[in-house]
């Protein structure tokens, strides 16, 4: 999440309820997903899946794709429900990069597909606010994901949906940290029981993926 002049986006808005987004976002927003999903297939982080590569491209989009644009679709709902401007915004260096990263194969990839753009009335409630969204995103997908895991535990999916509990748990508590421009500085600044509620529950979400491997 980043806060810039309004004057800087000037552009026709797209309305989708009481939400706005435009052309520019929609494409942002693809060619985040595109790299990351592309970039997850290609380094094969699924061996034990038996799919073509056009299918692990799918399986990294539901998984590690969504968890990391539906975080900052998160930020931009909350922003514009105080009726903010909000739009995210690729950041086409980093996307180049995770790309190149992946075709030389290395075994880690930083993932830094964007940010949510805002101006507007942002006081540090609100802020807080704003910023808890993109975790809370991502512990609700653990939570869907985890249950779905429990629903269809002989299902062939079931690796999908405990990959999908994974990924979003730790994107969640990686965004937790109180420091630098990471959302958990501003929830902490904003306030601090709400933010160890949040940051409980995505240590609880995190312990409990090892027990539940178990009884899967």
């Amino acid at each position: 999440m980043r806060s810039l002049y309004i004057n800087q986006f000037h552009h026709k808005s797209i309305k989708i309820g009481p939400y706005t987004t435009s052309r520019i976002e929609l494409i942002d927003l693809l060619k985040s997903w595109i790299v990351i999903s592309f970039a997850i297939a290609y380094l094969d982080f699924f061996p034990s899946v038996n799919l073509s590569f056009l299918q692990k491209m799918l399986f990294s989009a539901i998984t590690v794709g969504m968890a990391f644009l539906l975080h900052e679709i998160g930020h931009k709902i909350a922003a514009q429900r105080y009726g903010c401007f909000a739009e995210f915004r690729a950041q086409n260096s980093m996307l180049f990069f995770a790309l190149v990263m992946a075709l030389l194969r290395f075994p880690i990839i930083i993932f830094a597909p964007g940010a949510v753009m805002i101006a507007g009335p942002v006081g540090k409630r609100r802020s807080g606010i704003i910023s808890a969204a993109g975790p809370g995103v991502n512990f609700g997908l653990a939570i869907i994901f985890l249950m779905l895991a429990f629903a269809f535990p002989e299902s062939a999916l079931s690796q999908l949906f405990m990959i999908g509990h994974g990924v979003n748990t730790w994107i969640g508590l990686f965004n937790l940290i109180p420091a630098g421009m990471f959302d958990g500085k501003k929830i902490m600044r904003w306030n601090k029981g709400i933010y160890y509620s949040i940051l409980g529950l995505g240590l609880l979400l995190l312990f409990s993926q090892s027990i539940i491997k178990v009884l899967l």
